[in-house]
């Protein structure tokens, strides 16, 4: 049997941790500097990953090859792009129909302003959608409705993005928490309170920096009262939730919260200029001068104002704009019915969820019973899935807003077209995340970070930053690195809750880097390709917060702020 071992180059725990990073830093350097397609990036790094494995690492080819085509498929294609693909679907049905023009105008109807609307559509309704299915969801949908609301597609994309941060911990109904209690024995009730007392800071900040993204200094200076009243709203509400009410809860409780705090404050205040879907390129329209788009003097309430696009007024009926919101109330409600425990339970049994001895990975890829750590079982929840009930959701969106069946299938084809080159991007890094995984380059990177003693409580979150970027997923990462961190910290005299928790709460600012959620904003926007530029617009970011992130962990190790671990 292969096993893979952390010192496997040249004896040296250092010089085979740089080895095993050589398929990321590859993917960086294509994606960023030399501003290569996603899709060839994936691959060309998912071969470098194969070459360390085999020369390097000592595994053989023919499991190098079988790791990946798991990775690649059972992890890359479903869950993930099943779930991307069938949220684009839905929403490419309302394009269709043209109910998302309306959904739009009711969008600038509670605020013409884009800074506002991206705290409203990015930041707390793509948090409901991450509490709800996460795994890209919340990108691939809300990057669109930006899109609709007027931004351009690369900062239409940055926004999504970054907003996808401080929820992701409790993302799927607390998934990540749930992954890392499975791998360290604590409580899903103490992980996610600890986690509660870290990302809810983070919070904070994440629409302050929104405003900034969509507007500059100006944006900050004019709309900073509600990005930090959306951000404090949401920051306290999750961590009431994960600390008080239910840790799978957090992110639906904090969302639908944060929305009430700035609906309320625009009841009362608006700010000073409005940047108008118009005037991305510079231009500001001043309240005083009545030319804000979507609103009318005598529009009545629930109906929908906006611009055709022939620049003439365009009212939408009750009806329509109930229609619009359709959709996403059929999401919601599917998404809370199948996680009814009663209803849960039932789901994950047969026929719903395929399990047991005859679909566990090395039945699917018998070539794998000799490679240690791939013999673990495997769910196949095909109907219970994230991207199943986002299925079933445009299904049902297809009934109630009359869609005739032709157009339905023409528009599910027409999806698959449209996501091609971000599906090979995700089946090529989940590929390689395998690969690293299964041949010990992982491991070899986590062991030498973990050498580090007590700094280990600066670097921890760092591992779960890396985790994310390579797996796209908080979950993933929190499966890969949870009992290390455990581990080390508890060879290190460091709080264990407090290292584990800071490789989920570093794993979420990973996301906005992740090649897979790069290569789902960009197919999203009509970018296919074009993914280093998003890179480079949220990289800077992302290190930022992680270095917030690495201080806020580190006192927290120390008496400075040890108070605040359970």
């Amino acid at each position: 049997m292969f096993e893979p071992v952390a010192d496997q180059v040249g004896g040296s725990l250092v010089l085979s941790a740089l080895c095993g990073a050589l398929p990321l830093i590859s993917m960086f350097v294509l994606l960023g500097g030399l501003k290569m397609k996603a899709w060839q990036a994936g691959l060309i790094s998912l071969g470098i990953a194969l070459i360390v494995a085999v020369a390097l690492f000592k595994m053989p080819a023919d499991d190098a090859i079988l790791s990946a085509a798991q990775g690649a498929l059972l992890s890359g294609f479903f869950p993930i792009m099943w779930i991307v693909i069938n949220a684009v679907f839905v929403y490419n049905l309302t394009v269709h129909t043209g109910h998302f023009d309306v959904l739009r105008r009711a969008f600038s109807k509670v605020s013409d302003d884009q800074r506002i609307q991206a705290l409203i559509i990015a930041f707390s309704f793509g948090a409901l959608l991450e509490a709800l299915a996460g795994f890209g969801t919340p990108v691939a949908i809300t990057v669109v409705m930006l899109m609709a609301m007027g931004f351009k597609p690369v900062k239409a994309a940055a926004v999504a993005l970054i907003a996808n941060t401080a929820p992701v911990a409790y993302g799927a109904m607390a998934s990540p928490i749930n992954a890392l209690s499975d791998q360290t024995g604590f409580s899903v009730e103490t992980l996610g309170a600890m986690v509660g007392r870290q990302t809810p800071i983070l919070a904070v900040i994440v629409p302050l920096i929104l405003v900034f993204v969509v507007d500059g200094k100006r944006g900050l200076k004019q709309t900073w009262v509600p990005a930090l009243l959306c951000g404090v709203g949401f920051g306290i509400a999750q961590f009431v939730a994960s600390n008080y009410i239910s840790v799978p809860l957090a992110d639906i409780i904090a969302s639908l919260f944060s929305v009430v705090v700035v609906v309320g404050l625009l009841r009362v205040w608006q700010p000073r200029e409005k940047v108008l879907a118009e005037s991305l390129v510079g231009a500001t329209a001043g309240t005083s001068t009545g030319s804000r788009v979507g609103s009318s003097a005598d529009s009545s309430v629930g109906s929908s104002v906006g611009k055709g696009g022939n620049g003439d007024e365009v009212r939408d009926s009750n009806s329509e704009v109930f229609k619009a919101f359709l959709p996403y109330v059929i999401i919601v409600v599917v998404f809370v019915i199948v996680s009814i425990p009663a209803i849960k339970d039932v789901l994950a049994h047969r026929p719903f969820t395929l399990s047991g001895t005859d679909y566990t990975p090395t039945a699917i890829f018998p070539g794998l019973s000799d490679v240690a750590g791939a013999q673990g079982g495997f769910k196949f929840d095909w109907f219970p899935a994230a991207g199943t009930m986002l299925l079933l959701s445009g299904i049902l969106t297809a009934i109630c807003l009359k869609i005739r069946p032709g157009a339905v299938v023409t528009t599910y084809v027409a999806t698959y077209k449209q996501l091609a080159t971000a599906i090979i991007t995700v089946m090529a890094v989940l590929g390689l995340a395998y690969v690293m995984n299964f041949s010990g380059q992982t491991g070899s990177i986590g062991a030498w970070l973990a050498g580090t003693g007590s700094a280990f409580a600066i670097l921890s979150p760092i591992l779960g930053w890396l985790g994310v970027a390579v797996t796209g997923s908080d979950t993933s990462s929190n499966a890969l690195f949870g009992l290390l961190q455990v581990t080390t910290a508890k060879e290190a005299g460091l709080d264990q809750v407090l290292m584990a928790a800071a490789n989920s709460s570093g794993g979420v600012l990973g996301k906005m880097v992740s090649p897979q959620n790069l290569a789902i904003a960009a197919a999203a926007v009509g970018m296919a390709g074009k993914e280093g530029e998003i890179f480079r617009k949220v990289f800077g970011w992302s290190i930022a917060m992680l270095a917030f992130m690495c201080v806020l962990v580190a006192l927290q190790s120390t008496a400075v702020l040890g108070w605040m671990v359970p």
